[in-house]
């Protein structure tokens, strides 16, 4: 079957404004302006590799709009299911910059976004059905309960069409009303999904397992295929049960000299995956590709600038 895209992603884009020193935000002197958005962030990853890709998703008709379109479009990303209302606005948010590998400070303005108004009659089932492959974050299901369902019949869309799909629990405990309805949603989504792909700590978090293995093993029992827990430095954790790749095991990291943000570092590992299992690569090169991207991306102060292009990949022998 020929389909029109490798892979579909949905979620809010925002604007992101990276401060241009070290140090607490306020004392920013300006202010540099980067798309920002989990599910962007693995697209524009995706397309930078050669595939074919997809973003579906709502932003406001100003100008934070219009860049962010823009840029993705400029990617080579199919952004024909994304509405500009002129009734709402785009979501942004401002990040200091760090020089000692700690977590940046990050402050959002997201609450009302055009994109938390993206509800289930936005989905377009045909479009999905038209993709081989969707990846999905908790981040969009986490923004509003409109979202949330739209992210809940995104999936059922695409795993009754037989597609493959990849979900990255990406926690944003700040915005679930609870940590409870947190978990018992992400838990519900990720059980649609093939492929899981968690870190460490949300995973413990998310199924009370200590180890990789059992958190492996919780969402291995409710229907993925393939659990691939993240372990920053350390590399990853795989439990699989693909075909002819069945097995469980640790993968290492890639070394880094100097960590400068850790922002985006999963998004990459996402992309690296997801990219290399779709071309049909065995599981351990695959493994080697996301560690790969996720250790290019901690070393850059923005989103996406670490994000290899084919060429890049193919330079680095992980073609």
């Amino acid at each position: 079957m020929t389909h029109e895209l490798d892979v579909i992603t949905f979620g809010e884009a925002m604007l992101l404004l990276v401060a241009d020193r070290a140090g607490p935000m306020e004392q920013a002197r300006a202010f540099h302006k980067r798309t920002a958005g989990a599910e962007t962030n693995v697209a524009i990853g995706l397309a930078r590799l050669g595939l074919k890709v997809g973003w579906a998703s709502r932003l406001g008709a100003d100008w934070m709009g219009r860049y962010l379109l823009g840029e993705l479009r400029r990617e080579g990303i199919d952004c024909s299911r994304v509405a500009c209302d002129p009734a709402q606005r785009t979501g942004f948010q401002f990040k200091g910059r760090v020089d000692d590998g700690s977590d940046p400070p990050v402050e959002y303005h997201r609450k009302g976004s055009a994109a938390s108004r993206l509800g289930p009659d936005d989905v377009d089932a045909d479009w999905l059905r038209g993709a081989r492959h969707l990846h999905a974050t908790g981040v969009f299901a986490a923004i509003s309960e409109r979202s949330l369902a739209a992210a809940e019949k995104t999936l059922a869309v695409m795993r009754g069409a037989g597609r493959s799909i990849s979900f990255d629990p990406n926690l944003r405990p700040t915005l679930w009303r609870s940590e409870a309805h947190m978990r018992a949603a992400i838990n519900r989504l990720a059980a649609q999904a093939d492929w899981v792909l968690p870190g460490l700590a949300e995973g413990r978090l998310l199924t009370g397992a200590a180890t990789p293995e059992g958190i492996a093993r919780f969402y291995r029992a409710r229907g993925a295929k393939l659990v691939v827990i993240k372990l920053g430095a350390d590399g990853a954790y795989f439990d699989s049960g693909l075909d002819g790749e069945a097995g469980c095991g640790y993968v290492p990291g890639w070394p880094v000299a100097r960590v400068v943000d850790t922002v985006g570092a999963g998004d990459g590992f996402a992309a690296g995956l997801v990219s290399a299992l779709l071309e049909g690569r065995g599981l351990q090169a695959a493994l080697r590709r996301a560690t790969w991207i996720g250790a290019r991306a901690v070393q850059v102060p923005g989103d996406t600038e670490g994000l290899p292009t084919r060429a890049e990949l193919v330079e680095a022998g992980l073609q």
